[in-house]
């Protein structure tokens, strides 16, 4: 399995932005199809958004779509979630994924992942 460590969290006011990385260790992080997750209290964690291990294929869930980028660097082992207008709803614990899959798949499914971060705050104040 790959070891996942998120940073990148932190408050922030509604409208803004922030960038989240995802550092991978361990395997071939290359074969490896992403995804970001997040859980706020008293909710159950749901997708936000994969990208798959070419990087050509992206996916994204509807509440994010148009204001949060995946992408990643396989160079450098991270993946990234550029989060721009950011509103209250965006508070969250956030997680990364990974899962080994063919070259574009990405895969929306938590259950599906095999290897999981520790996760990262990030707070929007209203």
């Amino acid at each position: 399995q790959v070891q996942l460590v998120e940073s990148g969290g932190g408050l922030v006011q509604a409208g803004g932005s922030l960038r989240l990385s995802c550092a991978a260790s361990g395997r071939t992080f290359s074969s490896y199809a992403m995804g970001w997750f997040r859980q706020a209290p008293g909710k159950e964690r749901e997708f936000v958004a994969a990208i798959s291990w070419s990087g050509g294929s992206t996916y994204y869930a509807d509440s994010v779509k148009g204001r949060f980028t995946i992408s990643r660097d396989n160079a450098k082992n991270t993946v990234y979630l550029q989060m721009n207008s950011l509103k209250p709803e965006d508070t969250a614990v956030y997680y990364c994924a990974a899962v080994v899959a063919p070259y574009t798949v990405v895969v929306e499914n938590a259950l599906e992942y095999e290897s999981w971060g520790q996760g990262t705050q990030v707070t929007v104040s209203s």
